[in-house]
């Protein structure tokens, strides 16, 4: 019995990165910081309890099967959740503080991110695959 890994349907995923760009754009455009927390609690939701609203509110919309979905690796993605938490909840707290400059540079960094893996290449997964690489071969020396 070969068990299966663990994976999200991909509209979920694009959802989840729609509501980063699209929270992180608003927050530029008003100034409304706190607009940061949406994908910020969400996200803290997912990697905490499993449980990322946002996607779980899109799967009510899926017309197919999960499984008829292109598959994304659980694993991938909870680590590209990590960096997105990290940067979103920086971003927030220098937002807060008026440390304006800091807090575009780290939303600016989750933005693109998101948004370059809307259109097909996934920087979180290069990052995580280059680290991987870098693990294995310092295991082996």
């Amino acid at each position: 019995m070969s068990k299966h890994p663990k994976s999200i349907p991909q509209p979920l995923v694009r959802t989840n990165q729609w509501t980063i760009v699209i929270s992180i754009l608003a927050t530029w455009i008003s100034g409304w910081e706190w607009l940061l927390a949406i994908p910020l609690i969400t996200g803290l939701m997912g990697l905490f309890f499993g449980f990322n609203p946002i996607m779980r509110t899109a799967a009510l919309f899926l017309k197919k099967h999960k499984s008829q979905y292109t598959p994304e690796d659980w694993d991938q993605q909870q680590f590209n959740q990590k960096i997105a938490v990290l940067c979103l909840g920086g971003g927030l707290i220098s937002f807060s503080f008026e440390l304006n400059t800091l807090g575009y540079i780290l939303t600016a960094m989750v933005f693109l991110a998101a948004f370059i893996a809307i259109l097909g290449f996934c920087v979180g997964c290069f990052i995580r695959f280059q680290w991987q690489q870098y693990s294995a071969k310092r295991r082996v020396n």
